[in-house]
């Protein structure tokens, strides 16, 4: 029995031990669910002004969320579309079922499980800009409005001479809450439950909001914008509103 335990087995348990002790010193214990520290800007969802979601002439986006080719024919190219299977995006017979509808019908590639996959993607790629202080990136991932708040935030920490710091421990929870289609443009909202690692640092270094160690449950509810059967296949944040 003893013969077992070989001097690689020790070096394993030890390894072992000591990454079970960083991850509880790193990550701390929960705190229960928080308020999101990530929404700079908040309005209600309202219809964009043009055919883009902000605005802009083509090429100015850049965020891809998935679940949308260029070039789709429009809801013509699809007269009636068949029952369809919703389980884990919406309840059957629902408004967001009802709202899902109408964007395949005006782009039948849409993907929503794809494109929740996708949204995911954007929110972390999304905070931790905001965080960093890049500009250039909530620029190309944003719409104009919201890109000006996010901006204005960050300025207002560089005076104050503050850093933020993010670390994402999980996304615990992405799923899509509302639908609005209103002239080809669609908007989804999806809600996200996250559990994180933050933080604000002053000019000294001293944690003045948040915490360096607890993780904590923090909600969002973030919408995305695309026109649809546009060449442009990209999707824009242009809301963000108070999670629960």
């Amino acid at each position: 029995m003893q013969d077992s335990f070989d001097v690689t087995t020790i070096i394993f348990l030890a390894l072992a031990v000591f990454v079970i002790w960083r991850l509880r010193s790193v990550l701390g214990q929960k705190t229960g669910a928080e308020r999101s520290p990530f929404r700079p800007v908040e309005r209600n969802r309202t219809e964009p002004p043009s055919g883009r979601p902000d605005g802009r002439s083509d090429g100015d986006n850049v965020v891809r969320l998935p679940g949308a080719d260029r070039g789709q024919a429009p809801a013509a190219a699809a007269a009636v579309a068949p029952a369809r299977d919703w389980r884990g995006i919406a309840e059957p017979g629902s408004p967001v079922a009802g709202g899902l509808e109408q964007v395949l019908q005006l782009e039948p590639a849409f993907d929503p499980r794809a494109f929740v996959e996708g949204s995911k993607k954007a929110y972390e790629a999304i905070v931790l800009a905001f965080n960093k202080g890049d500009r250039k990136t909530l620029r190309t991932l944003l719409s104009r409005e919201v890109a000006e708040g996010f901006e204005r935030a960050i300025t207002e920490r560089e005076q104050r001479k503050e850093t933020a710091e993010t670390t994402f421990v999980s996304i615990d929870k992405a799923e899509i809450v509302a639908v609005d289609v209103k002239n080809r443009v669609a908007q989804i909202t999806v809600r996200f439950l996250s559990n994180l690692i933050t933080a604000t640092r002053d000019a000294e270094g001293k944690v003045v909001d948040g915490s360096a160690e607890a993780v904590v449950e923090v909600p969002d509810v973030w919408t995305f914008a695309r026109t649809m059967g546009s060449r442009d296949p990209n999707w824009q944040l242009v809301a963000t509103e108070a999670g629960s």
